[in-house]
């Protein structure tokens, strides 16, 4: 009998690797399935170990969404990276969230334990792909953005850098083990996250976010960065009516430093990419936040 059982086990289990190409793979946490998609490069080769970016979509949205929504998948392409959409939870399937502090919805009402999803998640792609261990990193938007705050906070040892669109720290604190990069993006007429903290006034969640004043500074503390910004203006099209200021928070410990790019103008969107729900508000086109996360990602392995 147990040979049987044995047999039927391997059958069922899906432990194949991971071709170039797209894939949705499950992973089992607290008795419950969770999923997420994943991008392989055409360039990828099994016998490197390959970086891995996380990409969580915002509040209300899904890895399907984020996935067009954002274009990442163009950059993996480009820079041979692999590209991760989970899922988050919710009760509808198109409609998802992440517990991340504060925030938001469903998941966070239930608890649901995303630092247990996203380590079941690592575990098994490093078990599928060739995952360099010390080239892990995060991205999102909105609610998915301040999960990768979470992640930074929580899972620095997993975690290399991060970068977060509109969405601030879900926690008063942050406790990382070790220095860990962050690169944030926040447009100024943001009305879901507003860049001041508070309730948005467009946000379905009522959360009083943190602000990004408060964001920044919890991780420049955290880092040991310099507590003044070398501030530059970003080259400037004539005709999207935004300009981008960049705040470089340098001299962390272990090489590390913050970023932000402060979108004077901008709404609740990817930055780079052409807004199609226009009441997101205005997303700006002087800046490619795909070129600019996997800029800062690059050149920020785990020490």
């Amino acid at each position: 009998m147990l040979p049987i059982l044995l047999t039927m086990s391997l059958l069922c289990a899906d432990t194949s690797t991971l071709q170039p190409g797209d894939h949705t793979i499950e992973v089992i946490v607290d008795g419950t399935n969770r999923s997420a998609i994943v991008h392989v490069p055409a360039s990828y080769d099994a016998s490197h170990p390959t970086s891995l970016v996380l990409c969580f979509h915002g509040g209300g949205s899904n890895a399907h969404q984020q996935v067009s929504y954002t274009g990442l998948n163009e950059k993996s392409d480009e820079a041979g990276f692999l590209a991760v959409y989970p899922d988050g939870s919710g009760r509808l399937a198109g409609i998802r969230t992440w517990n991340a502090g504060n925030c938001c919805g469903y998941a966070q009402r239930q608890d649901i334990d995303e630092i247990a999803f996203v380590t079941a998640l690592l575990d098994e792609l490093e078990i599928r792909a060739n995952v360099d261990p010390r080239r892990i990193y995060a991205t999102g938007i909105s609610n998915g953005g301040m999960l990768a705050y979470q992640l930074a906070s929580e899972m620095s040892d997993r975690i290399a850098a991060i970068a977060s669109i509109a969405g601030p720290m879900g926690d008063e604190t942050c406790s990382p083990r070790r220095p860990v990069p962050v690169l944030h993006f926040h447009g100024t007429e943001d009305e879901f996250v507003s860049i001041d903290g508070g309730p948005g006034s467009r946000s379905l969640s009522q959360t009083d976010f943190y602000s990004l004043e408060h964001t920044l500074n919890a991780w420049v503390a955290a880092n040991g960065c310099s507590t003044k910004a070398e501030v530059s203006l970003m080259p400037d099209r004539s005709d999207d009516g935004m300009t981008v200021e960049k705040y470089e928070y340098g001299n962390g410990r272990e090489g590390s430093e913050v970023v932000f790019y402060k979108i004077i103008g901008g709404g609740h969107t990817w930055p780079g990419r052409q807004l199609r729900i226009k009441l997101l508000g205005p997303s700006t086109l002087d800046i490619s936040a795909n070129d600019l996360i996997w800029e800062f990602f690059d050149k920020h392995p785990m020490p």
